[in-house]
């Protein structure tokens, strides 16, 4: 948990809308808003399709804000130049879900590390491979996989190949895109630690995205719930895994298998009904109706706000107080 205060990306309003033939539109980010504060891991989690990859890539520029504000140590990055792009895109950094379509198959690990080093021109010679090597270390590999390809090493293996790529021009912030869903369960624990560690040596501020709830309170401080492209409950680590407030977030507490076999035997699953809408042609109102038990006329007519129910807890629910019972 960070002690820091300082904000180092700010999210204001981002949208992101694709063109999808026929005059469709698909709203796959539809008005987000969060910070995270420098050297905290903000979990962003939430079913296939919710649109948290798309966030993570709109963030980082490897797409084109629809509408919103990405606010990096203060500056706007839809506002900065061509030098003060490069210099964002050295502090921002990504580490992709799919180790295997991310790595170039016809480079060798040299090369994929050394690619940002060299655009950045951070070293060169005998002192650009000593780097090389020192990354390979620092993730868990050795110098002698330096000259081998992709193809030659396991899912994990790759992925640490991925994070040291990452680290290769010094960034501050990571956007972790679903980094461990492609990997065996016995592989993940570790490049979650891997993760951790590298954030307490470096100050590293991490966006992690991913829909297993149990490996995000793991690593997050907070955590935001994405739901069709919105956000509808945001808290801390804890404060959430305790008192969700969104049926939605309830209903997807209520997968996470418990270790305790009594426990788990007697816990109650809450499953939703229907499937997620479309996000091309959104009902009016609450984007949560058609799956939600306790749905009245205001969440059909009117978009539920992110509202502090409890000191840093914020819910998008008109419902939340019939939902949890507060009078």
């Amino acid at each position: 948990m960070t002690n820091n205060n300082k904000v180092l990306i700010e999210v204001r309003d981002l949208k992101k809308y694709f063109a999808v033939g026929r005059g469709l539109t698909l709203k796959a980010v539809d008005g987000v808003s969060f910070f995270i504060r420098e050297g905290e891991t903000l979990g962003l989690v939430g079913e296939s399709g919710c649109g948290k990859s798309t966030v993570g890539r709109t963030i980082i520029g490897l797409y084109q804000a629809t509408d919103g504000e990405v606010i990096f140590e203060g500056m706007n990055v839809a506002q900065l130049d061509k030098n003060e792009r490069k210099n964002f895109t050295r502090k921002a950094q990504m580490i992709f879900q799919d180790p295997y379509a991310s790595l170039n198959p016809r480079m060798t690990v040299t090369d994929i590390i050394g690619e940002g080093i060299d655009i950045h021109g951070l070293y060169h010679g005998h002192e650009r491979q000593k780097r090389i090597y020192e990354l390979l270390e620092l993730v868990g590999l050795s110098r002698e996989h330096a000259s081998r390809f992709p193809h030659e090493f396991s899912g994990g293996q790759r992925q640490r190949i991925g994070v040291a790529r990452a680290l290769a021009i010094e960034p501050e912030f990571i956007v972790c895109d679903e980094p461990i869903s492609a990997l065996d369960v016995s592989i993940q624990a570790q490049v979650v630690n891997l993760l951790e560690d590298l954030q307490s040596n470096l100050g590293l501020t991490y966006l992690f995205i991913a829909h297993d709830l149990s490996m995000v309170k793991h690593i997050s401080d907070r955590i935001a719930v994405m739901y069709l492209g919105a956000i509808v409950e945001l808290a801390e680590s804890h404060e959430l895994y305790e008192r969700p407030y969104h049926p939605y977030t309830q209903a997807l507490l209520s997968a996470v298998p418990i270790p305790d076999p009594e426990i788990e035997a007697k816990k109650k699953r809450i499953i939703l009904e229907g499937e997620v809408p479309s996000p091309v042609n959104p009902l009016p109102g609450c984007k949560f109706q058609e799956r939600c038990r306790f749905v009245e006329d205001i969440c059909k007519k009117e978009a539920p706000q992110l509202k502090e129910l409890r000191p840093d807890h914020f819910v998008a629910c008109h419902m939340v107080n019939k939902v949890n019972n507060i009078k």
